[in-house]
Formats: C-alpha cells, structure tokens, sequence
C-alpha cells in the first residue's frame, strides 16, 4: 500500500492536471493571450453560441427584403442606365463572396413588377430590419451584462431599431456606390491595398455606428472602438479572401449548385458574420472592464473570473425592487 500511493500521485490525471496549471499560468503572465482567452470565456459565459444563431437567423430574413428593394429601385431610378445599374448592383453583391453571382441571377426576376417589388421590399425590410435591430440590442445588453429593470422599455427599443434601419441603409449605400467609384485593382497592388483599406474604414464606420445604436447608452463611444476596429478588418478580410477563392479557383466553375446550395451558402456567410460580430462586442466588453486574466483551471478563482460571475448573476434581476447579491 506504501508504495502505491506515489504511484498514484503520479497518475495520468495528476499530470494532465499540472500541464494546464502550467499553460493557464503561462497565459495569465502573457497580455495578448490573457486577453484572447478572457474573450473567448466571457462568449461562452454569456452562451455566445446561442446569441450567433439568433443574430443570424434574423438578418438572414432581413437580407433578402433588403436586396429585393434594392434591385427595384435600381430598376426604376436607373432605367436608362443599364451599365450602372449592374454595375452598382454587382458591387452590392461583391459583399457576398462565391455565392454572390448566384444571388444576383435568382433576383433579376423582380424586376419585371417594380411597384410590387418595390411595396414588398419597404414592407419586408422594414419588418426584418427592425426584428435584427432587437436581437442585436438584446445581444448587446446580454454581452454588457445589463440588469432587465436597465433595459429600455417597447418604446426607446423602437427608436433605437429605426436608428439602425438608417445605420444600416446608408451603410448599404456608402458601401455600394463607394465599390461601384472605386477604380479597378487589377494588374496593381497599390490599388488592391488602397481599395482594401478604403473597405475596411467604411466597415469599422459601419460597424462603429451600428454599436452605439445598439449597445447600452451607458457605454462610451470610446469603448466600442477595438471591437469595431477588430470586426471591420475582419469582415475586409473575409470578403477579400472569399474574392481571392472566386478569382483563382472558381472563375469558371459555379460555387454553388442550384438554390438549396445558395441558400445554405448565403447563411453560412450570414453566420459567420455574425460570429465575428459577437466576438467583436466580447473584446469591448472584455477590454472595458478588464476581464483578464481569466483562469483556465480552477480553483483559485481570478479577480476578474470572480467580477465576470458576478455580473452574470446581477444581469438576472428582472424589477428594481428585486435585490441580487454575490458572494465568494
């Protein structure tokens, strides 16, 4: 029985064991790292996963409203200019890398009843627009940890979707008719990098806007800045790569088969979008209240594993009289 029990001290589970302890000291000494991992702790904290399924459901149903409008106003206001209107309307679907082609043929379509087109588009994104605008402030206060009598009530929410519909029109404009104006890149990669550039700022604004509408107002505008910046690189990144895929390894071939595929494509996009976006509010909360370094392996405990917990147990409360308290 002696002898067995330093056997059992070094067990397999005793060693596993000690090489976390290692890597999770190694990453709380590490800044970059400690803040990565605080990141990615506080998305699965405030069940991240559940919020990017939501998030992307909803502007998948905004989407197509968005676009059908789209394609009949250029119908109309653009009638005499064929060329510039597929020329607008191909920068608009450059946003949607591989299934982008395939997007635009199956909404040509529409054109052929432009008053219809145009009812339902105003109709379907009006309706879409604002379901994303209260997913994403409902995404923003459960990331901000804000207690339910701190929500605003039907009517600030209201106010604040139709910010976001305007947020998100002049987005679609800026970014489209900027795309459209911008010189061809081929054959240089100065104009390559300045139009990466160029999309990159016009998403962090997009991105920046579309967080003070829809985070708290307690949140400073300084505060959404690193995600903002994060996701529209990111999202430059994204779309730059899809286009480099299309450009040397679909140019020929269709990306997708048929409308089950696009379908599947445009939400496998839309999803993506939407993560990136979700990590994006993360790294502002995350830096905001310095949440770092979080603990790998517990116990002990971390300062901000004990205040992230915390706040987790205070967004809970539902009326002002109710009172939540937290303890270690």
């Amino acid at each position: 029985m002696g002898a067995g029990a330093p056997a059992q001290a070094r067990s397999p589970m005793n060693a596993i064991e000690r090489s976390a302890r290692r890597l999770d000291a190694f990453q709380q000494r590490n800044k970059v790292l400690s803040v990565l991992f605080g990141v990615v702790k506080k998305f699965g904290d405030d069940n991240g996963g559940i919020l990017v399924s939501s998030l992307a459901q909803t502007a998948f149903g905004a989407l197509f409203p968005l676009l059908l409008l789209l394609v009949t106003i250029l119908g109309i206001v653009l009638a005499s200019h064929p060329a510039l209107r597929q020329s607008v309307l191909h920068s608009t679907l450059s946003q949607f890398p591989i299934i982008g082609s395939d997007l635009g043929s199956n909404i040509k379509a529409l054109h052929r009843n432009s008053a219809a087109g145009l009812v339902i588009g105003i109709v379907g994104m009006v309706w879409g627009s604002l379901g994303l605008a209260q997913n994403g402030m409902f995404t923003m206060a459960q990331v901000w940890n804000v207690p339910g009598p701190a929500r605003p009530n039907y009517l600030k929410r209201l106010l604040r979707s139709m910010s976001f519909l305007a947020v998100l029109v002049v987005g679609l404009v800026l970014s489209t008719f900027l795309a459209a104006g911008a010189p061809t890149a081929r054959g240089s990669a100065a104009l390559a990098a300045a139009g990466g550039a160029l999309s990159a700022v016009v998403n962090f604004g997009e991105y920046l806007f579309a967080f003070r509408v829809l985070t708290p107002g307690n949140v400073s505008l300084r505060q959404l800045v690193p995600g903002s910046i994060v996701a529209g690189v990111g999202w430059t990144v994204l779309q730059s790569v899809g286009g480099f895929v299309v450009g040397h390894y679909l140019k020929n071939d269709s990306a997708v088969y048929g409308l089950f595929g696009l379908v599947l494509g445009l939400f496998a996009w839309i999803y993506l979008i939407a993560e990136l976006t979700v990590y994006a509010a993360e790294l502002n909360v995350v830096l905001a209240r310095r949440l770092w370094p979080r603990g790998m392996v517990q116990p002990p405990l971390t300062d901000a594993d004990r205040r992230s917990m915390a706040a987790q147990a205070l967004q809970n409360q539902r009326r002002p009289e109710q009172r939540v308290d937290v303890s270690f």
